[in-house]
């Protein structure tokens, strides 16, 4: 099935987007047909509005049949895939930003902890007629903007960000969920994206921030034991095994290639104290990182 998802191709939307104003994207779906991956970026949250079109919402655990105008929030915490159901051809917006975006502004404290992405709350809001206009106006207003010389203009578009925001708050989502087929593969599967997408490490200051099999089980919204059998069935190793050799695999590639100290490496890799690193480290590999390291 085609991906329904596409961005606009603009400088002021792909260019510096690691830092400042740029940490936003704003696209009518389908314009220019510029694909975008339904998951490529683990630091940016997600808002689309679908006007018009039958999609399908894989997230996490949990699959959405999309039919009817709704507003939609993603978060980068959480793998999904967003799919066109039907010939018919999509109609809305989606927008893309980093969570500073929305800080600069000062009006959020936490998106992961904010009722709309929180991991685990329903990600769809089914929209009456006067709810999708009058979001589908902000969304132009917004897709509009960015294109302008105006100097503030990412003022006006937090401003119109978080009128989008507000008015899904005020709203209590009522969404009926199906089990996609091949639960255990694709939680399995789910679970390999979110561990992938937390390396490579780099820089001594950002911790891991899933490091147990139960860390992983609470983003996918699943109990871990239910985690820990898919995970088993599909790939022969338990979850905490693919953990642990992606940790020790990166532990070597960080000492092999930066001068961190090991203590850096240590909280890097999401351990309290460089003593317990350093006795993983050991228990996997035989030997210490320091040893490792004059090895090379």
């Amino acid at each position: 099935m085609q991906q329904i998802e596409t961005v606009t191709k603009g400088p002021d939307r792909f260019a510096g987007l690691s830092t400042g104003v740029a940490q936003f994207r704003v696209s009518a779906i389908g314009e220019d047909n510029c694909s975008l991956a339904s998951y490529n970026r683990r630091d940016y949250y997600k808002v689309s509005l679908v006007i018009k079109g039958c999609s399908e919402l894989l997230y996490a655990n949990r699959g959405i049949d999309i039919s009817k105008p709704a507003l939609v929030f993603t978060t980068p915490l959480v793998p999904y895939s967003w799919e066109r159901t039907s010939e018919e051809e999509g109609h809305g917006y989606f927008c893309l930003f980093a969570s500073e975006f929305l800080y600069s502004g000062g009006r959020m404290e936490s998106l992961q902890e904010s009722s709309l992405f929180k991991v685990g709350s329903d990600p769809v809001y089914f929209l009456n007629e006067d709810q999708a206009g009058y979001l589908e106006s902000i969304f132009a207003r917004m897709r509009r903007e960015v294109d302008e010389d105006y100097l503030y203009k990412y003022d006006i578009i937090r401003n119109q960000l978080n009128l989008i925001i507000h008015e899904a708050i005020k709203m209590q989502p009522s969404v009926a969920y199906f089990n996609p087929p091949n639960a255990a593969a694709r939680i399995a599967k789910l679970f390999l994206d979110l561990l992938q997408r937390q390396f490579p490490v780099d820089s001594p200051s950002n911790t891991l921030m899933f490091k147990k099999a139960g860390d992983y089980a609470n983003q996918l919204s699943v109990h871990v034991n239910h985690l820990n059998a898919a995970v088993q069935e599909v790939t022969g190793k338990s979850t905490t095994m693919h953990i642990n050799e992606k940790i020790l695999g990166e532990a070597k590639s960080l000492l092999t290639h930066t001068d961190w100290s090991v203590a850096d490496i240590a909280f890097a890799l999401g351990f309290e104290y460089a003593s317990y690193f350093n006795n993983f480290f050991k228990k996997h590999s035989g030997i210490t990182p320091l040893t490792f390291r004059k090895t090379l």
